[in-house]
């Protein structure tokens, strides 16, 4: 069964990553300043691994990272969405972004980053979602505040220590 969900926004569409988003995703997580966060860059094989990690996750969770595209050109402008992911062995719904470098300040992280969130609470079946952040990525943190999300706690991950940012669902 084909994952089909797209969500869209006044500027973005929010779909499913597909293999063909390799290359213009190669923009996006190879670019250094981008994941300068992240212990290295990726490369194509890191790439098409993202992808194939997104779309068993679509089949396994019912839902993953989505490619991010400009409503009116088609740009291909990074991915954002939710994932599993572990913190101090207990799993939790993560929501994240990586937006490409030329497009940064004009709001699109915190744009895809709402409408992930509505759809996680109006769809999933979880109390809360988390979003991990190394204390010096200033950038995503303040994503995450204006999407609400408040220091939780703190973690390790990678080697790094992470703030592990949370938001509840509203009432």
């Amino acid at each position: 069964m084909a994952f089909d969900l797209l969500l869209e926004t006044d500027r973005l569409r929010l779909r499913p990553l597909v293999p063909g988003d390799a290359d213009a995703l190669l923009g996006v997580l190879g670019d250094g300043e981008t994941m300068k966060w992240y212990p290295a860059p990726f490369d194509r094989d890191g790439v098409g691994q993202w992808i194939v990690r997104a779309l068993e996750s679509y089949a396994t969770n019912g839902f993953g990272l989505l490619a991010i595209e400009e409503r009116s050109t088609g740009a291909f402008l990074g991915d954002c969405g939710p994932t599993i992911q572990f913190v101090d062995g207990e799993p939790h719904v993560e929501l994240g972004w990586h937006v490409r470098r030329d497009r940064w300040g004009e709001g699109i992280a915190t744009e895809g980053g709402a409408a992930c969130r509505d759809w996680c609470f109006e769809t999933l079946a979880t109390d809360h979602l988390i979003s991990l952040i190394r204390p010096e990525n200033r950038q995503s943190w303040r994503v995450a505040e204006k999407l609400g999300f408040t220091i939780w706690r703190q973690t390790e991950r990678a080697g790094y220590r992470h703030f592990v940012y949370r938001l509840d669902r509203p009432p």
